[in-house]
């Protein structure tokens, strides 16, 4: 653990102190910091800190026991007020035991967008209510506030209305699964929509089926789902959410996108063969080209899948950096279990598989036929099968 730190000279009640030194660095990046300013929120924050993995501590320098560089407790002097600069920029949270009034006005300064600020939770002194006060969605402050809640016994405040409601969380709509939202341009007046209970059409092509988070209770009548776009399209509604991989023609974002807002679910298994040394790239390239001949988003792309003689393969490897995708590698024996479309003598001879892309993609779908067969270009081989969750899709 880091050696104490001390920031500052001045008193605690001097709220005009000059700038503090950084107390966060790059090395000490953890999720959460803690920080107490009074004599039993820093009781209540040293309990907390043994209890939530991934914390730091701070609190004021008057208020030290002697075994805070043990421990790796920060101590600082000043206004803390000064150090929430910092903590906006080194945390993915934020707990702070002081009045939910100062730490709105302390925070203020340094909000700039609710996709990259931490998430916010204030506790009370008495340790009595832990309250979720900012990115309570993607900042994921109300899971924490559950969370802490938990640990100290305090009663969970939220107040976002899709958790009250019990509802759809539009910006945080089949996350656990790993969704992705296209644009959040409507996030705002859809989720409007939702809370509002509005006609709502979920139209679900594609993705896990299982996105309902109420199991004790039906989703509301206001909610409808369909399994394509051409089954609502006469139907009425406010807003709709789109789970899909496809990319949408003209008409049918014209038809749904008014008030509407696009998921992709990571259902795309690309299997790829490539010759030794190929650069990224040309990998690239073929991928995102062959992507777009399909109406794929490649946001959807699920990973790439390959032999396992390819998997120190640069380029292959640099692309899966480039866009966070794992690379699943299968032996030759395991590739050849898969019946595919045409398989050759020549690649056997060289790998002892008689297909790469085709077979890779297929077994690591799970399904039996191809989107795409395997299609050369270049020095690349490519195969596009879609992966298809254990339980039907809901409609």
């Amino acid at each position: 653990m880091s050696e104490v730190s001390q920031t500052g000279t001045q008193p605690d009640h001097d709220t005009t102190a000059p700038a503090a030194q950084s107390v966060v660095t790059n090395s000490d990046k953890r999720p959460y910091a803690i920080v107490a300013i009074t004599k039993h929120g820093v009781e209540k924050a040293r309990k907390l800190y043994e209890q939530l993995d991934g914390s730091h501590l701070y609190y004021m320098e008057k208020f030290a026991t002697g075994d805070e560089a043990e421990r790796g407790i920060r101590l600082f002097n000043g206004s803390v007020r000064l150090l929430f600069p910092d903590f906006f920029k080194q945390y993915t949270g934020l707990i702070s035991f002081i009045s939910l009034g100062a730490v709105v006005r302390m925070m203020a300064p340094v909000l700039q967008d609710k996709k990259t600020d931490p998430g916010v939770v204030v506790v009370d002194d008495r340790g009595e209510h832990a309250i979720s006060v900012l990115s309570g969605h993607l900042g994921g402050a109300n899971e924490l506030t559950r969370e802490i809640a938990r640990l100290i016994g305090a009663k969970p405040v939220i107040t976002t209305a899709s958790d009250v409601q019990q509802t759809i969380p539009v910006d945080l709509f089949g996350r656990s699964f790993g969704w992705r939202l296209d644009s959040f341009e409507k996030a705002t007046p859809v989720s409007a929509s939702v809370v509002n209970e509005e006609p709502i059409a979920i139209i679900q092509e594609a993705g896990e089926p299982n996105w309902w988070m109420y199991p004790d209770k039906p989703i509301p009548s206001h909610i409808r789902v369909y399994d394509s776009l051409q089954a609502a399209w006469e139907e009425s509604f406010h807003a709709a959410l789109i789970i899909t991989h496809r990319l949408l023609e003209p008409k049918e974002e014209a038809r749904f996108l008014t008030n509407g807002i696009v998921y992709r679910p990571r259902t795309v298994v690309v299997g790829i063969g490539c010759n030794r040394g190929t650069s990224a790239e040309e990998i690239e390239s073929v991928i995102t080209e062959t992507l777009a001949t399909q109406k794929l988003s490649i946001k959807s792309v699920r990973h790439l899948a390959t032999i396992d003689l390819k998997k120190d393969e640069e380029g292959l490897l640099a692309v899966c950096e480039k866009y966070g995708w794992e690379l699943v590698t299968y032996t030759p024996a395991e590739l050849n279990e898969i019946p595919i479309s045409e398989p050759s003598e020549t690649v056997y001879k060289y790998t002892g598989a008689y297909g790469v892309s085709e077979p890779a993609a297929l077994r690591s779908a799970g399904v039996n036929k191809p989107l795409l067969d395997k299609q050369k270009s270049g020095n690349v081989t490519i195969s596009i099968a879609i992966w298809q969750p254990k339980e039907e899709v809901l409609v």
